[in-house]
């Protein structure tokens, strides 16, 4: 049951993340909330994400959750940015987000915080 209830939360963490992530990109054109379409599509994929991150709360720690999200949500949302938004990350920002995935992998690997 243990391994179904992980699953299920990983699970649901991913599509936060996704949804998350997509939602940032609609941010991003909506212009500063001029647009119409970009602004409610990304409040709605919001709202998606914070369902799927409740969901995945249930069976796991907020602050293992919340690191993840955030992390992953970071660095895809940095690779977007270099991929449709044309922008360009220095060398600081590069070390940066690796730093990042290395603490949630490090979270993920040796906390007993993220066993739950």
């Amino acid at each position: 049951m243990a391994v179904r209830s992980a699953l299920v939360a990983y699970s649901c963490l991913g599509l936060a993340i996704l949804f998350e992530v997509t939602g940032s990109t609609f941010l991003q054109k909506s212009q500063q909330f001029t647009k119409m379409a970009p602004t409610l599509t990304f409040i709605a994929l919001y709202g998606v994400s914070f369902w799927f991150l409740s969901q995945a709360l249930k069976s796991m720690p907020l602050g293992v959750a919340y690191a993840i999200w955030s992390g992953l949500g970071i660095v895809l949302t940095a690779a977007i940015s270099v991929v449709i938004f044309r922008q360009v990350l220095d060398m600081a920002a590069i070390i940066g987000i690796a730093m990042i995935v290395s603490g949630v992998a490090v979270m993920q690997v040796f906390s007993r915080a993220a066993a739950y």
